[in-house]
């Protein structure tokens, strides 16, 4: 079986135009599918309405208990069945979850190493018997950010991590594409620059941006998440722009296409 995985970040959810654009891509992406989802700065939003102020360290987000429960309602809640429901009206037969349901994501509370990031998970195994049952039915699974403990204990885990993370599991059995949506065109020479897209990279040519910091910050883990998925039998991964999402499989340049470093072709 072929299996796409795609996930969308918070900077196209935020904004109900781009959402609705995406969804209507997402709808029309042939083939068996899975929607990942975050939100943080909806989450953050919320929060700060609530009382709750966002800590970010690096870019990463401390969850405290408030803090979890209010990513716990804007993930898993608001976000997640809004999508579902605009899905199902464009006769997508969506399905909300999280890491939870079903035992599909079982994680630990990140250790604290220096800095306690709290309620945090990092995925220790992945079960996707319940996500083939459900893509046999031609089901479309859409995850939200939320895993758990297998101990009663909710955590708030990276969404580029749950994607790659569910990637790797599925492909051990099947075919795997990962796309990752966002703001941005693809991997830049120049943040600044739309048009400075790196359209294929690998992992040499990843090492040396990474030295000249030419890719920094979020882009990072991003792509970390995106050659270990590679690593671990992955396809093909994608990444670049909502709105180009369709136009990643015509053929047609867009994004940025990663690939395994082939020391065999030398």
């Amino acid at each position: 079986m072929k299996i796409n995985i795609i996930k969308i970040g918070g900077n196209v959810i935020d904004f109900p135009d781009k959402l609705e654009e995406f969804l209507d891509q997402f709808s029309k992406f042939p083939g068996k599918k899975i929607l990942v989802h975050g939100g943080g700065i909806m989450a953050s939003r919320f929060g700060e309405s609530l009382g709750v102020m966002p800590e970010m360290i690096d870019g990463r987000r401390i969850t405290d208990k408030d803090t979890l429960d209010v990513v716990t309602m804007v993930y898993a809640g608001l976000i997640n069945k809004n999508m579902v429901a605009k899905l199902q009206a464009l006769r997508v037969n969506a399905i909300g979850m999280t890491g939870a349901d079903g035992n599909i994501i079982r994680s630990i509370k990140r250790p604290v190493k220096g800095i306690d990031y709290g309620y945090v998970g990092d995925i220790e195994e992945v079960d996707t018997q319940l996500i083939k049952h459900l893509l046999s039915f031609d089901l479309v699974p859409v995850l939200s950010a939320i895993t758990h403990d297998q101990q009663g204990q909710l955590l708030n885990t990276n969404a580029d991590s749950i994607a790659s993370a569910l990637a790797t599991s599925l492909a051990k059995e099947h075919q795997v594409n990962l796309y990752y949506c966002f703001n941005k065109s693809g991997v830049l020479l120049d943040e600044k620059n739309e048009q400075s897209i790196i359209p294929l990279i690998n992992e040499d040519i990843y090492a040396e941006l990474k030295q000249e910091n030419v890719i920094h910050s979020g882009m990072i883990p991003k792509l970390d998440n995106a050659f270990e998925a590679l690593q671990k039998g992955v396809n093909h991964v994608w990444i670049g722009k909502a709105e180009n999402l369709l136009l990643s499989i015509k053929g047609k340049l867009s994004g940025t296409i990663l690939e395994r470093n082939r020391y065999d072709l030398f």
